[in-house]
């Protein structure tokens, strides 16, 4: 149980945090670039290490980070028609960075950007903490962000705080990108995800604007192989929009891999994006289905379509989320 706190000197020259995380069977290693999650290691009950989430093979490469690999993604994450959106009658028009939208905050966003880490090593757990000045990535109002990340014995938990000095968007998503093994790819993956509605999108992946019941073909209340709801091999990437009923307190996604590690994902938010890796490829050991995302968040395009709910944040209504991933092995 405990932790150590280092750094790792760029090319340029600036320092970035690099944390290792260790309590009961699990070692996790955390970057400030991005309040990146990089190394997730649990021993198995047989003596075996499995790492069981994707990361890149050099501290320098995350500031590259094409697939947004561990990332707190925001200032908001997911995408943004038009690169633009309205707070109180004015347009702040943002650089697009795919296509004529922006992701995940833009060509840097919060995730390839310096964070400060505080470690506390009695608990297991570091504290990032990044000032971003009002204007940055073209977004209104100087926000202080904190990002929490705790090690118990079960798992990881995530606790994401900003604090804005006026109106201004925010919407956060932890990027981990899982792979239970033993295999390279997901697809023989079991996932459960308690959703019963989505927001349809067109081709560009901004939604339409629509809330419907969600097609069989994305239904995962049962649980379903991955593959067996793609056959086709096109991949899944989808905001599901969480039961509004469930009990808090349980799990909304169970995720479980061939060789007998699961997960169980617990989350305040709306709404998951439900990402099958269909772009990797190319990136050290993570071919094509190599790893899945499941982003707890609001939905894609809320800051312009008010049906999704509110995401501007003020002084008086500082952004939090919690999310929390527990690991287990067999049936337990």
């Amino acid at each position: 149980m405990g932790g150590v706190l280092k750094s790792e000197t760029l090319s340029d020259g600036r320092e970035v945090a690099v944390v290792v995380l260790e309590r009961g069977r699990h070692r996790v290693e955390l970057l400030g670039i991005g309040a990146a999650t990089r190394d997730w290691r649990v021993q198995r009950r047989d003596g075996a290490e499995q790492r069981i989430i994707l990361g890149l093979p050099s501290v320098e490469a995350y500031l590259g980070n094409p697939h947004y690999m561990g990332i707190i993604a925001g200032r908001v994450a997911n995408r943004i028609a038009g690169a633009s959106f309205c707070i109180e009658g004015r347009r702040h028009v943002l650089v697009p960075n795919e296509g004529r939208n922006l992701l995940h905050g833009g060509a840097k966003g919060l995730g390839r950007r310096l964070w400060q880490a505080e470690i506390d090593t009695a608990g297991s757990a570091v504290c990032f903490r990044r000032h971003a000045p009002d204007g940055e990535d073209g977004f209104p109002g100087a926000v202080d962000f904190e990002v929490i990340v705790r090690l118990s014995d079960t798992g990881l938990s995530y606790e994401m705080h900003a604090r804005p000095d006026r109106p201004t968007p925010i919407s956060l998503a932890q990027h981990n990108y899982y792979n239970l093994g033993p295999g390279p790819t997901i697809l023989d993956h079991w996932l459960r995800v308690a959703a019963d509605r989505w927001t349809p999108v067109g081709p560009d992946l901004i939604p339409t604007g629509a809330i419907a019941p969600v097609p069989e073909r994305l239904d995962f209340r049962p649980g379903a192989v991955i593959a067996d709801k793609d056959p086709d091999g096109c991949g899944i990437d989808v905001n599901l929009l969480l039961e509004r009923n469930r009990d808090p307190a349980a799990p909304v996604a169970e995720l479980r891999g061939a060789g007998g590690l699961g997960l169980r994902l617990r989350t305040d938010q709306p709404a998951m994006q439900v990402y099958t890796g269909s772009g990797l490829g190319g990136q050290g050991s993570a071919p094509r289905f190599g790893g899945i995302c499941l982003e707890p968040q609001f939905p894609p395009d809320a800051a312009n379509q008010s049906q999704f709910g509110d995401i501007v944040h003020t002084p008086e209504r500082p952004y939090f989320q919690h999310l929390r991933v527990d690991i287990f092995e067999g049936d337990s």
